[in-house]
């Protein structure tokens, strides 16, 4: 079919709303007629958001793993507080040129280097091997190394920003001995650095590689930019609300990795429903005019239900009592935001005076197709395409049922980066953690030294616990090995409280969780309060893993509720649930089968360790559950659409298949492919949510979309579109059906 032919941009003649096109199809009508109004005005947005996105990147905070409340968190405080100490969070790794840690020269070389740490404005403290009275937990099994540990002053952004100026300076080798900078916050202070430096790498690939697949989408050159544009606009406007988020709010560095992919992605998307509802249209013969109307009507519906899930399992993430991954409900809502308007307001006023300029050079057929005739053939043997289908899904997801989530280390680094390759070396070299000492906290007062020294002897004997230091000396095995350190008094006792750092042996870390209890089961002399490092994390994974089924479950259910305001069915829901569940089973088997076990860890770079850490994979879930969602709606508003048309389920299902197939496949491909910009990424969160996210875009958009459920919906012939009466009446009164 040719193409009409055009020679000048005009805004087009006014239009009417379709009927029963409701809002939508009337703010489309008034941005057909007032085009480039709209567009003004969407320019100056623009300005003012590209004043406002770069300083977002200045203002995103680092956070440690930590769940507000806690009772670690609480003695962190405590001890700051009373006793002027805490855990430690970062460390010098000191390595003795020759001899051992024990010469002289050594020891005067590494006393200097913590004289130079204690008199830094940003430290807040520094203890070593040698100024501890010789702790066995902080010298190596050889005795060439030793140990300086560091508590910073101020925020987690205000510390890693200053460890930033600091940990350079740090690093030395003089001839007597080599410093080396490793610990949590140097190791999380790098991960954060290396996302920075990921996000604009990615920006340098996704915009040219999503211009390509979409010029080999379009064929055309201007609809190609037209719809990156508007991927771009939607990032642009979500980093400016995302700044204006961090003046009330804690945001992630992370987050504006999630802000990139989606944007871009969740913009493109978007566009591309509203571009070929346009294109359509006009191969009806509509109007320039009507055209946009009824895009924004049909199309835009779709994209707004669309919008509306993806929102919705994001903003779940706030149930969460994290910053971090509240971080990823704003940065996500905020995108989903933008790019529904970029879609629905923006999109049609460039439409409106491009016109027919937008169509393809060849009209395909509305009814034929490879898509069609794929439905036509699963109609006629639906258990013949599903039962492959989903045995293929299923063995995919297979490795899930080993899932083990874990707790983060310095692994999520590659070997390779200082910070990873320190704590590889203590880990090698010392038998001992004391980083990760375990404080416990008892309302004790100092002068009962006898109850002290029982209760020390007692915390020594725990399976686990290398060495126990208290104010009465150094404990182990049930005996008190060395005498009070100098200051040991004012260090761990005060009129009403004293303290305990339990150091733990290396091996007692792989479970933090049981180091714990077995020491709350140590009977206190009084209240016993349990702070350090491990108890951090214990603590962070509890509280995570006590949300997660609130907010799996509100996810679904509010995702039901949505899906049958818009179908007035009860069936299409459940249905779609069933299907995104399985979508993330196979996320979740990939991950297991990849980032777990280790298969391609030396291809892609990376180190496993037999679990997952617990907080990424949740996020993975919510935006997976809300993108798997964002086809679900495209192809069900279509074939919904022809049976309300037609009142033929197969039909139905062959048009809206032959409809929306090309477009779900190129949309998932354009929205994989900008998540795996980030597989090769140094930082293994940022690797886990491109494999993972990749996987799961491509499957949902192949195996299930365009398999199952076809054929589910073959199967259930008229049931698809049944209610019970009471809810029949509910939908027909208050659903948001045209």
């Amino acid at each position: 079919m040719a193409t009409p032919p055009t020679t000048a941009l005009r805004a087009p003649q006014d239009a009417s709303p379709p009927n029963g096109a409701g809002p939508l199809g009337g703010l489309g009508a008034v941005i057909a007629r007032h085009p480039r109004r709209v567009l003004l005005a969407a320019a100056l947005l623009g300005a003012i958001g590209l004043l406002l996105a770069p300083g977002a990147m200045e203002r995103l905070l680092l956070s440690r793993f930590e769940s507000p409340g806690s009772e670690s968190l609480r003695v962190e405080r405590e001890l700051e507080r009373t006793f002027g100490e805490g855990k430690h969070h970062f460390l010098v790794l000191v390595t003795a040129r020759s001899g051992s840690v024990d010469d002289p020269e050594v020891a005067e070389a590494a006393s200097d280097l913590e004289a130079e740490l204690d008199n830094h404005p940003a430290v807040a403290e520094a203890a070593s091997y040698w100024s501890r009275g010789g702790s066995p937990a902080m010298r190596s099994d050889d005795g060439s190394q030793a140990l300086i540990t560091v508590r910073m002053n101020g925020s987690v952004t205000e510390a890693r920003t200053a460890l930033a100026d600091l940990s350079p300076g740090l690093a030395r080798d003089d001839g007597t001995i080599r410093a080396e900078v490793g610990g949590g916050d140097e190791i999380f202070r790098q991960a954060a650095e290396q996302a920075r430096a990921d996000f604009l790498l990615a920006e340098a690939i996704i915009l040219p590689l999503v211009f390509a697949l979409l010029l080999a989408l379009y064929r055309r050159v201007s609809v190609a930019a037209l719809t990156l544009g508007a991927g771009v606009y939607a990032v642009v406007l979500a980093l400016a609300v995302l700044r204006g988020v961090t003046y009330l709010a804690e945001v992630s560095t992370f987050a504006a990795n999630l802000s990139l992919v989606m944007g871009i992605g969740l913009g493109v998307d978007y566009g591309l429903f509203v571009i070929t509802r346009f294109r359509e249209e006009l191969a009806r013969g509509s109007a320039v005019a009507d055209a946009v109307a009824t895009s924004v009507a049909r199309a835009g519906r779709t994209v707004a239900f669309s919008g509306a899930t993806v929102a919705v399992a994001l903003s779940c993430l706030l149930l969460f009592p994290f910053p971090f991954l509240r971080s990823f409900a704003y940065a996500g809502v905020a995108t989903v935001a933008t790019s529904v308007f970029a879609a629905l307001v923006v999109l049609p006023a460039a439409l409106s005076l491009l016109g027919h300029r937008v169509r393809p050079r060849r009209e395909p057929g509305p009814d034929a197709g490879f898509w069609h005739g794929l439905s036509l053939r699963m109609a006629r043997r639906p258990l013949m395409y599903g039962v492959p289908a989903l045995a293929a899904v299923l063995l995919l997801a297979a490795p899930a049922l080993g899932l083990n989530f874990g707790l983060p280390d310095a692994r999520v680094l590659p070997e390779g980066v200082s910070s990873r390759d320190v704590q590889d070396r203590i880990e090698a070299g010392f038998s001992y953690e004391e980083m990760d000492a375990v404080q416990v906290l008892v309302d004790l007062p100092s002068g009962d030294e006898e109850v002290v020294d029982a209760y020390a002897a007692d915390l020594s004997r725990v399976e686990g616990v290398y060495q126990v230091d208290a104010l009465t000396g150094r404990y182990a095995d049930g005996e008190r090995i060395l005498a009070p350190e100098p200051g040991a008094a004012d260090r761990f006792g005060s009129s009403e409280e004293t303290w305990f750092s339990a150091v733990p042996e290396a091996g007692a870390l792989d479970d933090t969780a049981d180091l714990i209890e077995r020491i709350r089961a140590v009977p206190a002399p009084g209240e016993a309060r349990i702070g350090g490092y491990p108890a951090d994390l214990t603590d962070f994974r509890e509280a995570l893993l006590d949300r997660v089924p609130l907010v799996f479950g509100l996810v679904l259910a509010v995702t039901f509720v949505i899906l049958f305001l818009m179908t007035g069915s009860i069936l299409l829901p459940a249905k779609a649930i069933v299907l995104n569940v399985l979508s993330l089973a196979v996320m979740f088997g990939v991950m297991v089968w990849i980032f777990q076990e280790g298969n391609l860890s030396g291809a892609l770079g990376f180190t496993a360790d037999g679990t997952l850490e617990v907080s990424f994979p949740i996020l993975m879930f919510c935006v997976a559950f809300g993108l798997s969602m964002d086809y679900e709606v495209f192809m069900m508003s279509r074939i919904k659409e022809e049976y309300d048309r037609t009142g033929d389920t197969t039909a139905a299902v062959a048009a809206g298949l032959q409809r929306s197939g090309p477009l779900v496949t190129a949309a998932a491909v354009i929205l994989a492919a900008s998540f795996a910009t980030y597989a090769f990424s140094d930082v293994l969160y940022l690797k886990m949510l491109a494999i993972g996210m990749a996987t799961v875009i491509l499957v949902d958009a192949t195996l299930i979309r365009g398999v199952l459920v076809p054929v589910f919906t073959r199967l259930a012939g008229r049931a698809n579109w049944w209610a019970p009466a009471p809810l029949a009446r509910f939908h027909a009164r208050f659903g948001l059906s045209d």
